[in-house]
This record gives C-alpha cells, sequence and structure tokens, in this order.
C-alpha cells in the first residue's frame, strides 16, 4: 500500500536489525509454549514416547513441505514468506488454545493427541520461515559479515532457549498453560508488526522464465545443485547426523533431569543451557567464526560429544548444567559457520530452493529422533538399568542404577556417535576443499548453468 511504503524501513541493515528483533521476540514466545507443553505431556503421561511424539508431529511438516516452500519463496517476495509463516504459525497455536479452553469450560475431554493436528498446521506455516530468513539475509547483510549475521541468528536462538524456562515456569504456575500460549500469540502479533514496517531488496533477476514453467522442476533444481557438489552434498549427511544427536540430546535431557530431581530445577538446568547458547551466540556474532568455516564446525561438533560423556557420572546438578551449557555453547558456532558457508557458495536466486532442499534433509532427522527417543529409552535402556535389570551388574556398576541412569547410558552412546560423525566427515577430501573448490555464490557461473539446465 502507498501510504505503509513511505513510512516502511528500506535501509538493508536496519531493516535486518528490526526483522531479527521481531523473530527473537517469537522465539521467546515459541520457546515458552515448547518447554511448557513438554513439561505438561510429561508430568502427566509420565510417557517419553508421548513426550517425543509431540515433537515428531511438529517437526514432520519440516520434512513433508520443504521441497514446495523453497520452489516458492524464490518465487515470491522473502518478507512476505516469513509474513505468511507468522501468521499461520500463530494460528495453529490459537486453535491449542480453543482447543484447552474448551476442555476447561467442560465442552470435551482433552487427550494428547488432539494436540497432534494443530501442531502439525502451525508446523506447515513455519516451514517457510528459516528458508526465506536465511535467504533474505544475503540480501540484507554485505558478504563479509554473514558469518557475524548468522552468529546473531544464532544468539537469537540462545535467548529463546536461555529465557524460555525462566519466563515459563512462573507462568506455568500463574496463569497456566492457556495463558502461555496467550503470551505466545502475543509474540507471534510482534514479529508480525516488525515485517510489516521493513522492506527486503528484491533478488539479482534470473537468466530468464524458463525454469518458471513447473513447480516440480524449480523443487528438483535445489536438489541438482547441491547433487552437483560433493562437497556440499556430504556436508549435507554432516548436518543430518547433527541435527539427529542433537534431537536426541534436547529430548533425553527432561527424562535424564527429572529422574533426579524436580521441574524447578529442570527449568533452572535448562535456563543454564540457553545461557551458553547465547554466550556462543555473542562469540559467533563478534568474531564472525573461524577463518576455515568447516574445520571449525567439524572440530567444535566433536569436542561438544565429549560434554556428554559427563551424563554417565553420578547425578549432579552443577554438573548436568555446566555440562548442557558447554555443549549448546557449541551449536551457534557449528551451525553458524555451516550457514555462512553456504550462503556465500549459493546464489541469491536459488537460496530459496537450495537451503529449503538442506532444511529439509537435516530435518528428516526430527521424526527419526522423535520416533526412536520413546522406544529405546522406556523398553530398552530404562528397563536395562533398573535394579535388577539386564545391565544393572555391569555399566550399572559404572554409572548407577535407577530412574534416569538408561537416559544417561543412552547420552554416552551420544557421545561416541558424535565423535564418529566429526572423524567421518573430516575423513572426506570434498569436505575439507569445499571452501576452496567452490566459488562464491554472488555470480556464479556454474549456477546459471544449472539453471539453463533444469529449464532445458
Amino acid at each position: 500500500m502507498p501510504g505503509t511504503q513511505r513510512f516502511a524501513v528500506t535501509n538493508p541493515l536496519r531493516a535486518f536489525g528490526i526483522t531479527w528483533f521481531g523473530q527473537l521476540v517469537s522465539l521467546l514466545g515459541s520457546g515458552m509454549t515448547s518447554y511448557a507443553l513438554g513439561v505438561k505431556v510429561y508430568r502427566e503421561s509420565g510417557s517419553v514416547t508421548q513426550y517425543a511424539l509431540i515433537t515428531f508431529f511438529y517437526v514432520l511438516p519440516f520434512l513433508l513441505v520443504s521441497p514446495v516452500a523453497g520452489a516458492l519463496i524464490d518465487r515470491w517476495d522473502r518478507r512476505r514468506a516469513m509474513l505468511l509463516s507468522d501468521i499461520g504459525s500463530g494460528f495453529g497455536f490459537f486453535l491449542i488454545w480453543v482447543l484447552l479452553m474448551a476442555d476447561k469450560a467442560g465442552l470435551w475431554h482433552l487427550e494428547f493427541w488432539h494436540f497432534y493436528p494443530p501442531l502439525f498446521l502451525s508446523s506447515c506455516f513455519a516451514v517457510f520461515r528459516w528458508p526465506a530468513y536465511s535467504a533474505a539475509i544475503t540480501l540484507l547483510v554485505p558478504k563479509q559479515h554473514l558469518g557475524r549475521a548468522s552468529g546473531l541468528v544464532e544468539l537469537a536462538g540462545g535467548l529463546g532457549q536461555a529465557l524460555s524456562p525462566l519466563l515459563a515456569t512462573p507462568l506455568l504456575l500463574h496463569i497456566q498453560f492457556q495463558g502461555v500460549l496467550l503470551v505466545d500469540l502475543g509474540t507471534f502479533l510482534f514479529a508480525v508488526l516488525t515485517l510489516l514496517v521493513v522492506r527486503f531488496p528484491a533478488p539479482q533477476a534470473r537468466e530468464g522464465k524458463a525454469e518458471r514453467k513447473s513447480i516440480r522442476r524449480e523443487m528438483a533444481l535445489g536438489w541438482q545443485f547441491i547433487r552437483e557438489r560433493p562437497g556440499l552434498y556430504r556436508l549435507i549427511f554432516f548436518g543430518v547426523n547433527v541435527t539427529l544427536l542433537f534431537n536426541l540430546v534436547i529430548l533425553w535431557i527432561t527424562p535424564l533431569v527429572l529422574g533426579f530431581t524436580d521441574i524447578n530445577t529442570l527449568g533452572r538446568i535448562a535456563s543454564m543451557a540457553g545461557v551458553g547458547m547465547v554466550l556462543g551466540g555473542v562469540v559467533m556474532s563478534v568474531w564472525g567464526g573461524p577463518r576455515r568455516r568447516v574445520a571449525g564446525a567439524i572440530l567444535v561438533h566433536g569436542l561438544s560429544g565429549g560434554l556428554l560423556l559427563l551424563a554417565g557420572l553420578p547425578p549432579s546438578v552443577p554438573l548436568v548444567a555446566a555440562a548442557a551449557a558447554l555443549f549448546l555453547f557449541a551449536v551457534p558456532i557449528v551451525s553458524g559457520s555451516v550457514q555462512a558457508l553456504w550462503q556465500s557458495k549459493v546464489p541469491p536466486h536459488l537460496q530459496g530452493r537450495v537451503f529449503a532442499v538442506r532444511r529439509m534433509a537435516s530435518q528428516t532427522a526430527g521424526p527419526v529422533a522423535s520416533l526412536l527417543a520413546g522406544p529405546l529409552a522406556d523398553r530398552l535402556f530404562e528397563p536395562w538399568l533398573v535394579p535388577g535389570g539386564a545391565l544393572a551388574g555391569s555399566v550399572g556398576a559404572l554409572i548407577g542404577t535407577g530412574k534416569g541412569r538408561g537416559v544417561a547410558f543412552l547420552f554416552l552412546v551420544l557421545a561416541v556417535l558424535t565423535g564418529l560423525n566429526a572423524l567421518l566427515t573430516w575423513s572426506s577430501p570434498r569436505v575439507r576443499g569445499v571452501e576452496e573448490e567452490l566459488p562464491d555464490g554472488f555470480g556464479q557461473p556454474a549456477a546459471k548453468d544449472a539453471v539453463r539446465a533444469a529449464s532445458a
């Protein structure tokens, strides 16, 4: 609209700052809802499986919808794609609030599975946010500052991780879960308002319109771009494994901690972990990441896995809090470094599709982690490490037996798998040399060839 256009913020760096702040506030709200919902489900069901299924239905659309989302994002204005995402995601959580109020009014009896459809709907819209956000950053931030911009994005995630449990715990006590949802809806509204007052530059014009003939071709082009570059292709598998291991850590930390302490202490540990992620984001945003981004990401990932070994020690709140904080400190450095690499190597007009394919691949780990976490903990490892269990006399003699010790053993397994992921990725010469082998994506000739090939 002409009237709003006149007052819109068009300076790219200011637009990035306003957008970043709006997404930070939205992340805080979503983090509170996620934490409160997880606590509600686990405390009322006592089942890791029920707890993990909430995550499963939220992450499933990232696997199913991402390819279409990426193709549409490259056709649409990135700001409008983010607006659609925030409005649609907020509507999904509004439906959950309606269900809770109907239950409270006695209109029906709310079951855990009633959360699944609105979570799925909310996630279908959320799929659009991060590919559009990531692609928009390259339009707003100079190339030499992409690492710092990625660090700021990770910092926002860390602040959400740190503050959400601290804010959600007292809110749960005073205004209950439905109140937390209302606060979250307010943060969605704030994010929408910030997007309404900014404008993003348009990406560089495409080589032609031939590739717009088919959404299917545009979806395939993102995969083709990655598949023709072995270093990026193998880096995809590194990212999938990182996401799988991270999701399992997040899913198992709640039963691990509640195995030897209470919900208030869980909130403090989660906040300390978030502080670690905040500090990692601050370091990344100031530093910009290692000069050799891939090598730095792999090294930090491998070292962070060693922290998971601390779960095998006798239960200790300070020890678990410190380990969680240090583990999450590494997350912004790993993900920010890899994200900056992708942003520098993919042409802006292809980033929606390529980033959506990359995110779809990494998000396959989410449903897998959610489906594995419950059965592994509830049916195998926890029963093995109760007094008299199958491993009580062997592994149990080292790490102890009782509630939560099976999950502690799972953390030891995750530590080994993290080290293996780092070693196997570093063993690939194409991954080690990806920064030198691939030219930057801004005006990259190879990308133009890929566009022509896909539209032929």
